[in-house]
């Protein structure tokens, strides 16, 4: 099959969070299966053309009567970036500056989504699936019905919407229609209208031809009002539609047997390396080398999805616990300055990097015992999967992707991590010391380690997801919303 993937951050060349990493993997493993995969995404302003070894292309591409540049990565699943000085090439962020969101993110998402399908008619492709990615690509799902009679090749494609987090929605005024390029029937219920604003991922999930999102336990949580950040009501009507197909991992990236990162490397088999590992990782962050000591680590956004509220209320007591803590990540600017306070009173039992450190982020997976993920919610999330192929036991809230990896400990020979459902520092606090008491039993931790470590969770296994899901697609009619089916 010809895939066209349109994402507003494609990973190693922009990565605001786990979008870029899809975006950058799922590709390739999409390639590697037989397929032919054109991607398309900004050249945002910190891409470095040189670094990346960008191929200027001699043609322009013009959409909604701009013009625009193009660059090409050429390789199994070649890369293609949009040049726009106004609209991206100028700023550093994807989506925001620190503390300030782009006040033109309509419509430079919106140019963004018209280029990409304006492409393929430009380098003689012609893709049977275009496979949008989160808000910023939403208005392709719209535009591949209403504007096909520009796109010779639409009329045998069909569009795949994924939500890698539906918080995130693109929630504009209403009176910017015009601006992204637009008409008003378009702001309708069935389509883009939402609370009288515009609202490009509902548009997204109310026009594309078939939908996922990252994990299935995800898939089932958002068709309620809990997790459904108010369209929960547009995802039940498309829930025959819907999909959760789990994220896959780099296994070449984030592999302890090769990792460039490490201070010792090590394998299911041959797990002494790790231990040297730990020794290293406490030495780096100066906290003192106990073998004996459980070292736990958290690695993430240092924002209310991820839970830090809870720690920070179970900090007291989880440091009487005789464990240490590192912690690495960027967020909030209050939660920052509150780890950093009890790491200046407990300098022996908690260090906090605030700042991205893709090395430190390795050697964290490779040299902690446990891993805290204690989300409010989670789509599908990466760093759990990222510690069982560490040896490294993942300590998790039971929700979205986090359900679907981590597999609760039974107290003999089943289990690869521990997992408590209610949301509060109290389970969190049950959950840990569960996880100590085993990790007092080394044949039981042992074991939790290599059952985990055993578990595939590349992207070869995601890819024939998608590939069957494609397949699928290909077979059904395209999909009308309800009103416009009689719209003639």
């Amino acid at each position: 099959m010809d895939v066209l993937f349109v994402s507003a951050e494609v990973a190693p060349f922009s990565k605001a969070g786990g979008l870029g990493d899809v975006a950058g993997a799922l590709p390739r493993a999409l390639a590697a299966r037989g397929h032919r995969v054109v991607v398309f995404t900004p050249r945002h302003g910190a891409v470095d053309p040189g670094q990346h070894r960008l191929e200027p292309l001699p043609f322009p591409i013009e959409a909604g009567g701009e013009k625009a540049g193009l660059w090409v990565v050429r390789g199994e699943a070649p890369v293609f970036f949009l040049e726009h000085e106004r609209w991206f090439g100028h700023r550093r962020g994807i989506y925001s500056d620190p503390g300030h969101e782009y006040g033109d993110n309509a419509q430079r998402f919106a140019f963004f989504t018209r280029a990409a399908l304006a492409l393929p008619g430009l380098i003689g492709f012609a893709p049977r699936i275009v496979h949008l990615h989160d808000w910023h690509t939403a208005l392709g799902a719209w535009l591949l019905r209403h504007e096909a009679e520009a796109l010779p090749w639409a009329g045998a494609a069909r569009s795949l919407f994924t939500v890698h987090n539906l918080a995130h929605q693109g929630v504009f005024p209403k009176e910017l229609l015009p601006a992204v390029g637009l008409p008003w029937s378009a702001f309708r219920y069935q389509a883009l209208e939402f609370h009288d604003r515009l609202n490009f991922l509902k548009g997204g999930l109310s026009c594309a031809d078939a939908l996922t999102t990252v994990s299935p336990t995800y898939a089932r949580e958002i068709l309620g009002p809990e997790a459904g950040e108010g369209l929960d009501e547009t995802l039940r009507h498309r829930a025959r539609d819907l999909t959760g197909i789990l994220n896959g991992i780099d296994t070449r990236e984030w592999d302890p047997e090769h990792d460039r990162w490490l201070a010792a490397r090590f394998s299911r088999r041959r797990l002494a390396g790790k231990a040297r590992c730990k020794a290293a990782l406490q030495e780096e962050l100066g906290l003192p080398v106990r073998p004996e000591a459980p070292l736990v680590a958290m690695v993430g956004r240092l924002v209310d999805q991820k839970g830090v509220d809870i720690v920070l209320a179970a900090l007291p007591e989880l440091l009487g616990l005789e464990v240490q803590l590192a912690v690495l990540g960027t967020g909030r600017p209050d939660y920052e300055r509150a780890l950093e306070h009890q790491a200046a009173l407990r300098p022996d039992r908690i260090r906090v990097r605030t700042r991205f450190d893709e090395g430190l982020a390795h050697r964290m997976e490779a040299g902690a015992d446990l891993f805290l993920m204690p989300s409010r919610f989670e789509p599908c999330g990466l760093n759990q999967m990222y510690s069982l192929r560490y040896g490294t036991v993942p300590v998790v809230r039971e929700v979205g992707g986090l359900a679907d990896t981590v597999e609760d400990y039974d107290g003999k020979s089943r289990g690869t991590g521990f997992r408590f459902r209610e949301y509060g520092p109290r389970p969190l606090l049950t959950a840990l010391r569960r996880a100590l008491d085993v990790f007092r039993d080394r044949a039981a931790w042992r074991g939790l380690q290599q059952r985990g470590m055993a578990q595939d969770n590349s992207w070869e296994a995601s890819a024939a997801r998608y590939e069957s899901l494609y397949e699928q697609v290909l077979e059904r009619p395209p999909h009308l919303p309800l009103a416009a089916a009689g719209e003639g």
